[in-house]
């Protein structure tokens, strides 16, 4: 009970961002555990020695602490993935860093990845949308990177650059789910090997990973 109101106390006196974020990564925590069908709010302020009422100044349903969780996740990529786009380096390395980018939440944000992966589904029809909108421009970002690099020839030409930033997307996401359980799959055997696997399909000539920077 004294760690019970400490908590609660420590959260009362937070700043107001501050306390924005510990209640998101709080119900990202609840909804990756228990799934969207199997989480209460109740269950969320358990987490944080709260109220269940004070969480309403946050979120005013269940539904909406899912967007928030599932937005917050996906604008993390954009914001990476935009950074690479616009920064140096060639079309390889820069497939490099989306791939290690896209990978790293996996570990940084666990959470956060399996409730967008597993949980967005459930959101209300609207809220699908405005997710769905923010992801559509996580995949034109890559997209872009790609068709790059096949019109400056560094990948090949009859490379589909859709199916290949489908296919990056597919082959990253794919790690949320197995990470952890497979021994030996340190996160930077996995980055390694995805990055070498993907740029070697894209690359025109046969050396593909040869000298990638990452």
């Amino acid at each position: 009970m004294r760690n019970r109101t400490a908590q609660a106390h420590g959260s009362a006196t937070a700043t107001p961002k501050r306390r924005a974020q510990e209640i998101l990564f709080a119900a990202a925590k609840v909804f990756a555990r228990r799934g969207y069908h199997g989480a209460s709010t109740q269950d969320i302020a358990d987490v944080l020695g709260i109220r269940q009422a004070s969480l309403y100044y946050y979120f005013e349903s269940k539904e909406a602490a899912l967007e928030a969780v599932c937005a917050d996740g996906v604008a993390d990529y954009v914001t990476r993935a935009l950074a690479v786009l616009r920064g140096p380096g060639s079309a390889s390395d820069k497939v490099a860093q989306l791939v290690s980018h896209h990978l790293s939440p996996v570990v940084e944000r666990q959470d956060f990845t399996l409730v967008f992966l597993r949980e967005r589904r459930f959101l209300p029809e609207p809220a699908r949308k405005r997710i769905r909108a923010i992801e559509r421009r996580y995949e034109r970002i890559i997209q872009q990177v790609i068709e790059r690099g096949i019109a400056e020839r560094e990948f090949r030409p009859d490379l589909d650059a859709r199916m290949a930033t489908l296919a990056l997307l597919g082959l990253g996401n794919s790690a949320a789910a197995w990470y952890g359980r497979e021994p030996g799959a340190t996160f930077e055997r996995i980055t390694s090997s995805y990055i070498e696997l993907l740029v070697r399909a894209f690359r025109a000539d046969a050396a593909g990973g040869a000298g990638l920077t990452h």
